[in-house]
């Protein structure tokens, strides 16, 4: 049988380039100079799409044996991003969890505070609990663990570029299954990115209830200055129900 990292051996990365950084310096880092051995990282995808939630996920690696080639999900193609979260759900000795804001909490305590959030109940949620949790990005304000705030970490840490890569296709998935309840949107090309498709949409049919109504171009359709209404009103206009979505 193949193991997890027999099989990260053929996966490439964006480009075709093959892994070469050390990504574990972080880790090893903490373990010499604290002599912590639960190290875990943390990171989110989804704060800048105009729909869908936020996600984050908490991600401990194996201190040894681990060979992965794990990077920045962005860095990555689609297809080997999928294939890599595969194999790390797949791995007994990687632990994880992930945790999803909705929208309507977004827009309760805007997208700083959800991210945090979710960031927090991820980390949280780790069995067993970390000892360090290395975090992408900065200070995450009652973070229940020590913690490093590691500015690009997604870039520097293995443990933090693994949970990117568990957040964003958690996500992906997410919104894979909102494509299928809301279809006109796009949702599966673009994941709830203001891309000219999506705005296109937005405009023809007014936001769905997954979409973040804080965010300006959904706001800006809801909430219209009175100029803009004004000029746009007709007897024969669209007519939106009470949740914003047009019927």
């Amino acid at each position: 049988m193949t193991g997890a990292a027999d099989k990260g051996r053929g996966m490439g990365l964006a480009g075709g380039q093959q892994q070469s950084a050390d990504l574990f310096s972080y880790e090893r880092a903490a373990r010499v100079r604290d002599g912590v051995l639960l190290v875990a990282g943390v990171d989110e995808a989804g704060r800048g799409p105009l729909a869908g939630p936020v996600v984050a996920a908490a991600v401990i690696l194996p201190a040894d044996g681990f060979s992965l080639p794990v990077r920045d999900s962005k860095a990555l193609r689609e297809g080997v991003r999928e294939e890599l979260a595969v194999a790390l759900r797949a791995d007994a000795r990687v632990r994880y969890a992930v945790s999803v804001k909705s929208a309507a909490r977004i827009d309760e305590i805007n997208i700083l505070r959800a991210t945090h959030e979710a960031m927090r109940e991820a980390a949280r949620a780790l069995q067993p609990s970390p000892e360090l949790v290395l975090v992408d990005g900065l200070r995450v304000p009652d973070f229940p663990y020590p913690a490093q705030f590691v500015i690009k970490g997604d870039a520097l840490s293995a443990s933090i570029a693994a949970a990117s890569i568990i957040a964003k296709t958690h996500r992906d998935q997410l919104m894979l299954e909102y494509d299928r309840e809301y279809p006109e949107y796009g949702f599966a090309r673009h994941k709830g990115y203001g891309t000219a498709e999506h705005l296109a949409a937005l405009a023809a049919r007014g936001p769905c209830p997954i979409h973040r109504r804080t965010f300006a171009p959904v706001a800006q359709i809801l909430w219209p200055p009175a100029e803009q209404l004004s000029l746009s009103f007709s007897a024969n206009g669209p007519v939106s129900s009470a949740d914003g979505y047009t019927r």
